[in-house]
């Protein structure tokens, strides 16, 4: 049964359900949010919104990592094949696919049973995510008054009012150092992500909360010896993340009003002016080299 949500709250949904987003009126995520913000990004957003990303291999190991650390998800159903060259197991993929499971050949099932059992010897990580501390994948959505939306975030693991609010969040990674891991941080907008789902948290259980949520990140390399690394953003990142939230959620809205009222242009991408353009700085100083 395909869930229907009228209503602020946590709902125990699967995925898939909360992808196509359950709010009659539409709400905002995280992720459409990081995607309103980027050059072109109200029409990027709206063609996403209606043609949804193919899965790949890089997100379904993802996808399976999740499943193994957090305990819950999507069934993974092994593959066993050296490649998807194969005819057969592009069709077992397929018929995985169709019951709602994640394929995956053997040699990826191994790598991301390897990483659970790493990740299990990290202290703090398997800490935040152990059994007693709270649930995992559970979604939230709350009407946000100040811009009149709705918004909605899907815990990777929601800690229960029993213990201290810390939102864990888990990522795999090329490079969970931390020198590397905040590149990451950058590149993927994860510092927005941390605001969005502090506030979620606030939104749900403000009321009886004796502290703010903190977000940790998880962060876990995909090779070998699978490092695992935990973090929390500085006061200016949140800052940071919570301002970009903030316009995003501006964009979102007003860009709704303008299709409401029939607008051609009502999610705009790159402007529609003639505008001036230079080289590259790093395109200059070559220029200079040979001057």
């Amino acid at each position: 049964m395909t869930a229907i949500i009228t209503e602020p709250g946590i709902y125990d949904i699967p995925e898939d359900q909360y992808h196509a987003d359950p709010v009659p009126e539409g709400s905002l995520s995280a992720s459409g949010a990081k995607k309103l913000l980027a050059d072109g990004g109200p029409a990027r957003y709206r063609y996403h919104l209606d043609n949804p990303e193919p899965s790949s291999d890089a997100l379904d190991l993802g996808t399976a990592a999740h499943k193994l650390v957090l305990g819950v998800g999507a069934e993974i159903a092994e593959v066993r094949a050296d490649n998807w060259r194969t005819k057969a197991a592009n069709e077992a993929a397929d018929e995985a696919r169709a019951r709602g499971a994640v394929p995956l050949l053997s040699k990826d099932l191994k790598v991301v049973r390897d990483m659970a059992a790493e990740l299990r010897k990290h202290p703090v990580a398997a800490a935040l995510f152990s059994p007693g501390r709270g649930q995992a994948e559970m979604s939230a959505f709350w009407v946000d008054e100040p811009f009149g939306i709705w918004r909605r975030c899907r815990f990777d693991w929601m800690p229960s009012l029993d213990v201290r609010p810390i939102i864990g969040d888990y990522k795999t990674c090329q490079d969970a150092s931390k020198h590397g891991f905040p590149k990451s941080v950058a590149n993927f907008g994860y510092y927005l992500q941390a605001a969005w789902y502090c506030d979620a948290y606030q939104a749900m259980f403000g009321g009886v909360l004796t502290e703010y949520p903190t977000f940790i990140l998880v962060a876990q390399e995909k090779a070998p010896p699978y490092l695992v690394a935990t973090y929390q953003l500085d006061a200016e990142a949140m800052q940071i993340g919570r301002a970009d939230a903030e316009r995003a959620m501006e964009i979102w809205r007003d860009c709704r009003e303008a299709e409401a009222e029939g607008r051609a242009d009502a999610w705009p991408g790159y402007s529609p002016e003639i505008e001036t353009i230079a080289l590259p700085r790093w395109s200059r100083a070559r220029e200079d080299f040979y001057a």
